[in-house]
């Protein structure tokens, strides 16, 4: 948790300096600031700062909202023996101060100029929370231009080449997310125009981009033309463009020659030597390939999709055992039938931790393996410690990997370790990173409710929904949010809407049991109770899910009774919904029977 020290209407007495010294550091905007390791970060990057005019930070974030003279800055920076042009000096400070903050000095958001005087730091300044830990990630040079990779367009009679098409484009965003000069929209947005045709100039408006880049993959037989063309987003100029005729086993050569290209013709530096590809294929086996790239385009849709990918991945490693990748994706996909509720956790948990062991085994260097690893530490083995260090290291290796950053401030910081205001600023970079994405507007939703801001967490789901109408988590989470802030009619409108997508997945079905519950309908309440017993007698159902629509329903003997039961099978949810943060679960914990189960979670949130 953090603790606002300065604000527009009150000062603080206490320094932001004596905090940092036990603290760590302090927030302000998008942006932390690490005394004792001298680092600035914005959104986990660190920003390349010199020492002077991080010095003149430091001395302002420990008077925020006080004027600090030219003369006290002198003293502390430039001390009397030390022959320098001091005007020069301290004005060159500042400007680069303001250039690495993104500050404007005739309209200050951070950094305010007192006419002969001195400076003010005048934006609201948190502090750190003690033992919180941030994600490193190696300094970022100056984004010196910006791209979206639009979906190749496949040109084959086969349809299933759409896959082959999209793992293309996918590859090419990876590639040229690595360049640290290109700012690069991620996946999820960029995707978002699949389809849709839209004027080039369009997309680099919505998307606040100054290139675009769109092709088309043709394929026959073992042939393949791959057509692409940059373009400027701001006047539709074509700015290059290149057809590749190859062998279908030079596609990785391919994707990293259009990457290369295009930083080059945008001038942007490449860290790696040209010997040293950007695209990195995981497998000399193109059936695999294929095969994984297929897998990770049905995952995403879950519900049916999740065993078709999950045979896809099974087939790509049993081309290839040594497909690290890939393996990540099995590891990916038996996590998620695990907490999802599609499968008992004793069938499917212990199956993805030894596939995530395996992708780390055979690529320390991959991040989806080690977000996967991270996944299955936290939601099967209930092992936080070895979630927090995998999540840190995907994210050290990839820091653009979104989908890691929504899991890490949700699941972990949230969930597992209470911090709640930490995990919604992960969420946000997340978005900030890929506005598009309807998935990232829903994790920062519910991060939102956990940090306490209901207004902002309906207002971020309604957009997820508007981005994706067949969500049906956008829905749910609504669904759950309305009914913490006791709009239980509205709750009920959303899990209807949730369920009727989802085919009745028994998340809905316990937010749509809340809901009622809530709403005094005591009697509906019990019938969705019911509904979900009878299907347990045919099927699993989690436990931790009957608890939930069981308490709804007043049956508190019979909620003791699957809560016992979700901890015995480890039911992974039960690490989620059974806490005192939500109404059921202080409901549930009231119960002195609660406290006599064997909880042996290790879980710091009660």
């Amino acid at each position: 948790m953090t603790a606002v020290l300065y604000s527009a209407q009150r000062q603080v007495t206490q320094s932001v300096k004596e905090v940092a010294s036990y603290r760590g550091g302090v927030r302000f905007s998008a942006f932390e600031v690490d005394f004792r390791n001298g680092e600035v970060r914005k959104h986990g990057f660190r920003i390349r700062l010199q020492d002077q005019p991080f010095h003149v930070l430091q001395i302002l974030l420990e008077h925020p909202g006080e004027l600090v003279t030219r003369e006290e800055l002198q003293r502390k920076i430039w001390p009397a023996d030390t022959f320098v042009d001091f005007e020069k000096g301290l004005n060159n400070a500042i400007k680069r101060l303001r250039e690495a903050l993104g500050d404007d000095a005739e309209k200050p958001r951070f950094i305010e100029t007192l006419s002969k005087r001195g400076y003010r730091f005048i934006s609201p300044v948190e502090e750190v929370a003690k033992g919180a830990r941030t994600p490193t990630v190696p300094a970022a040079a100056v984004t010196v231009d910006s791209i979206v990779v639009l979906p190749f367009v496949n040109m084959s009679m086969d349809t299933e080449n759409e896959f082959f098409s999209d793992g293309i484009t996918e590859e090419i965003i990876n590639a040229l997310a690595q360049i640290e000069e290109l700012h690069v929209v991620a996946r999820s947005s960029a995707f978002s125009f699949k389809g849709k045709h839209i004027d080039p100039r369009i997309v680099g408006e919505q998307l606040n981009v100054r290139r675009v880049l769109e092709g088309s993959v043709r394929r026959a037989g073992n042939r393949l033309r791959i057509m692409a063309q940059l373009v400027n987003a701001a006047d539709g100029y074509h700015l290059w463009s290149e057809r590749y005729d190859r062998e279908m086993k030079d596609v990785f050569e391919i994707q990293d020659e259009i990457a290369r290209s295009i930083a080059e013709r945008l001038k942007v530096t490449l860290e790696r030597p040209r010997q040293e590809p950007l695209v990195k294929a995981g497998t000399k086996n193109l059936e695999a390939y294929q095969l994984y790239l297929k897998g990770r385009a049905l995952f995403p849709r879950k519900g049916l999709a999740i065993p078709r990918a999950l045979e896809c991945f099974e087939q790509a490693v049993n081309l290839d055992p040594e497909y690290a990748r890939a393996w990540a994706g099995v590891a990916d996909v038996y996590t998620t039938l695990g907490y999802f509720g599609f499968a008992h956790p004793e069938a499917t948990m212990p199956k993805g931790m030894e596939a995530a062991r395996r992708a780390v085994a055979l690529d320390p260097s991959l991040a989806e393996a080690h977000t996967a690893l991270a996944m299955a530490s936290l939601m099967g083995a209930w092992d936080k410690a070895e979630a927090e260090r995998e999540f840190l290291l995907a994210l050290e290796l990839n820091p653009r990997f979104t989908q890691a950053r929504v899991w890490y401030g949700m699941f972990y910081l949230q969930y597992a370790e209470g911090r709640f205001e930490e995990g919604m600023a992960q969420a946000q970079q997340a978005l900030e990173s890929d506005p598009l994405w309807s998935y990232a507007h829903t994790a920062y939703g519910f991060t939102c409710l956990w940090a306490g801001k209901p207004a902002e967490a309906i207002q971020a789901t309604r957009r997820a929904i508007e981005l994706d109408s067949e969500s049906f988590l956008a829905r749910l989470i609504l669904g759950w949010v309305l009914y913490m802030t006791e709009r239980f009619a509205e709750s009920v409108a959303a899990a209807e809407s949730a369920l009727a997508i989802s085919g009745r997945h028994p998340w809905a079905m316990a937010v749509l049991a809340q809901g009622l519950g809530g709403w005094g309908k005591r009697a509906d309440a019990e019938a969705v109770y019911g509904e979900l017993m009878c299907r347990a007698r045919r099927s699993y159902v989690p436990p931790s899910t009957l608890t939930l629509t069981a308490l709804a329903a007043g049956m508190q003997d019979e909620a003791i009774r699957h809560a016992r039961e979700a901890f015995e099978i480890r039911d992974p949810m039960s690490q989620v919904w059974f806490l005192s943060i939500w109404p059921p679960g202080a409901q549930l914990r009231a119960d002195p029977r609660f406290a006599e189960i064997d909880l042996d979670m290790g879980w710091l949130v009660k």
